[in-house]
């Protein structure tokens, strides 16, 4: 008899605000629990760039959303406190995250800074009961990293994060599938896993209103109406997993960042500088580790759930963000069929640490007066914060807010 899968997917609760209170909690000025009052990460406050990067739960009762504009959460709550984030303390809480869950599985599947599934198959007589062991972790979690999260537990991915995102914070939430009509078909469709509030809208004018609604809905019916997606939404809302939620790491060690767009791109202009924000994002964490990699990869999938992906070998090892960028521009101009992006991602792999630097393309004195320049710019931006420098490309556009710290957060289209 086939073994019972069983996944985890753990979720970390209100990440980026509770890892920056753990680093600036004791320092004057900066509130004790960021939780207890209106307050985000998000851009510059003086000259109102950005976007909410996360937001504490006072502010989400005044109704601030992740991914709006800074001044629209202004409008929305004078009070509220916005606070820069800090992306190295993000990573040095994600990576302390993936090792304790490495503890339980050798597969752990990281989904974003975030967020992460652990496949759990089999492990029960090592932990005990998916439950208990689940809440051990949870218990570790909180005691040893000094942050909550919630794990969902199911057969599959799918059903697994749905389960996390039930009541936060701090809580382990079953959904199997014989829990799905009474746990999963009352929610509004817009909480089903890849419908984002162009697709509520679409799914509403065809009477759709609950996740139970699309789960009764003729999957031909749907077909019809919203192509490829229509098919996918419906296996979701019937807790079937029809499209890979994670993709395979790859073999050799690979440095990725994408985002779920908070609108779709329709013109290259746009997508060209969402692609160098996070180009920013892959070099300097390259650059932070000390790494380099040849193979450059571009991922995208558009507003009908369609994915392409394109890859180039360099031919040489690099960790600058100009030559990541410039390649990543090629592959997806080359793959780029004119379909609105609401998700693109960049990837760097066959990554290695180097001693020596191989000539790059922009010949030795360029290449040299370039990586001065970046890692010029990573100092600056680790000490005095992201908007302390950007690119000229960058002023007045909406996009500005995505540097470096839209990478991993939140896949979620809400």
């Amino acid at each position: 008899m086939k073994e019972k899968k069983i996944y985890f997917h753990i979720d970390v609760n209100s990440a980026f605000l509770s890892w920056s209170s753990l680093l600036h909690s004791k320092e004057p000025g900066y509130p004790e629990n960021i939780q207890e009052i209106p307050a985000a990460i998000g851009g510059n406050e003086e000259n109102r760039h950005g976007i909410v990067l996360a937001k504490s739960v006072a502010a989400k009762r005044f109704g601030v959303q992740t991914g709006e504009p800074l001044s629209r959460a202004r409008e929305k709550c004078p009070n509220l406190m916005v606070f820069p984030p800090d992306y190295d303390q993000y990573v040095r809480c994600s990576k302390k995250l993936m090792a304790l869950l490495a503890e339980y599985s050798p597969c752990v599947e990281q989904y974003s800074i975030d967020e992460a599934f652990v496949d759990m198959t089999g492990m029960e007589k090592l932990f005990g009961p998916p439950l208990e062991c689940a809440g051990n972790i949870r218990v570790r979690i909180r005691e040893e990293l000094g942050f909550t999260v919630n794990v969902g537990i199911s057969v599959n991915r799918l059903l697994a994060k749905m389960a996390s995102d039930f009541e936060k914070p701090d809580k382990v939430h079953t959904l199997f599938p014989e829990e799905i009509p009474e746990k999963m078909w009352p929610l509004p469709v817009r909480e089903l896993f890849g419908v984002g509030r162009s697709t509520e809208k679409k799914l509403e004018k065809l009477g759709i209103r609950t996740i139970g609604d699309l789960a009764r809905s003729d999957r031909a019916f749907l077909t019809r109406n919203l192509k490829t997606q229509g098919q996918v939404l419906w296996d979701y809302a019937n807790g079937i997993e029809s499209s890979p939620m994670v993709g395979r790491e790859v073999e050799n060690k690979g440095y990725g960042n994408s985002v779920t767009l908070p609108r779709d791109l329709l013109t290259v202009e746009e997508a060209r500088l969402v692609l160098l924000s996070l180009c920013e994002t892959v070099g300097a964490r390259l650059r932070m580790d000390k790494m380099k990699g040849s193979v450059v990869t571009v991922q995208t999938v558009d507003s009908s759930f369609r994915r392409r992906s394109h890859q180039e070998n360099l031919g040489n090892m690099t960790d600058s963000t100009n030559e990541i960028y410039a390649s990543a521009l090629r592959l997806l101009q080359e793959m780029w069929n004119g379909h609105p992006i609401r998700l693109i991602g960049v990837q760097v792999s066959k990554a290695a640490r180097e001693e020596y630097h191989q000539l790059s393309l922009f010949g030795e004195q360029e290449s040299e007066k370039q990586r001065k320049l970046d890692a010029a710019i990573d100092k600056i931006r680790g000490k005095y914060g992201e908007d302390a420098i950007k690119r000229t490309s960058f002023l007045d556009s909406q996009y500005s807010h995505m540097s470096k710290g839209l990478n991993q957060a939140k896949r979620k289209n809400r």
